[in-house]
């Protein structure tokens, strides 16, 4: 690896006359891209695409995901949007972006250019995972998470109602034994105290 100096498996560099290999964890370091579409292309140092906008980030401008200050002109770690041209970030931080927000949601964060801007980050070597963005995931298996906590008898008689429930008798919560997507207090199905289990009437 021409990086780090060491052997082991490596990548080779696309461009034929090229000799240069490197460690796909040394890519970063030896800012060294791979494509993550189609053929998934590797390049070196040296033979690397880059970007083609035709102008540098005004001084002191700020990436747009971390608000630190970007090179002075495009480079490996500094990037910008081919669509507006005006959103600068750091390499770093628009791939956490992208892994963050998936194929769907991934877009210039100014202009909300997509498909142009995906297309120039997948040449420019960062990886869109094909899956909804990571906090919608979270939202949709929050409730599938939780544990069932109400009482569904068609005539709940707890005077606390159907969402509360205690650890002993009567007002005990008893889950449906097959499913556990519903729930009775023991008075409410009059179950005795023997009893251990219960099911609900869809079971």
């Amino acid at each position: 690896c021409y990086v780090c100096g060491r052997n082991g498996a490596a990548t080779k560099c696309c461009k034929p006359s090229c000799k240069l290999r490197f460690h796909l964890p040394c890519a970063p370091r030896g800012r060294c891209i791979t494509q993550y579409f189609e053929h998934y292309k590797a390049f070196c140092l040296r033979h690397r695409p880059r970007q083609t906008v035709d102008r540098d980030p005004e001084p002191h401008t700020v990436c747009l995901l971390c608000t630190e200050v970007v090179d002075e002109r495009k480079s490996y770690r500094t990037m910008v949007c081919p669509a507006c041209q005006h959103a600068w970030f750091h390499r770093h931080c628009i791939q956490a972006h992208a892994l963050r927000a998936g194929i769907s949601a991934f877009q210039c964060l100014l202009c909300r250019d997509k498909d142009l801007f995906q297309a120039e980050m997948l040449r420019m070597g960062i990886c869109i995972p094909r899956r909804p963005p990571a906090w919608e995931t979270a939202e949709a298996f929050e409730g599938s998470m939780s544990r069932h906590s109400c009482c569904d008898a068609i005539k709940c008689l707890c005077p606390a109602g159907r969402d509360q429930a205690e650890e002993e008798r009567p007002w005990q919560l008893l889950l449906c034994s097959s499913c556990a997507a519903e729930g009775t207090h023991r008075s409410c199905s009059s179950l005795r105290d023997s009893a251990e289990s219960w099911e609900c009437q869809g079971c």
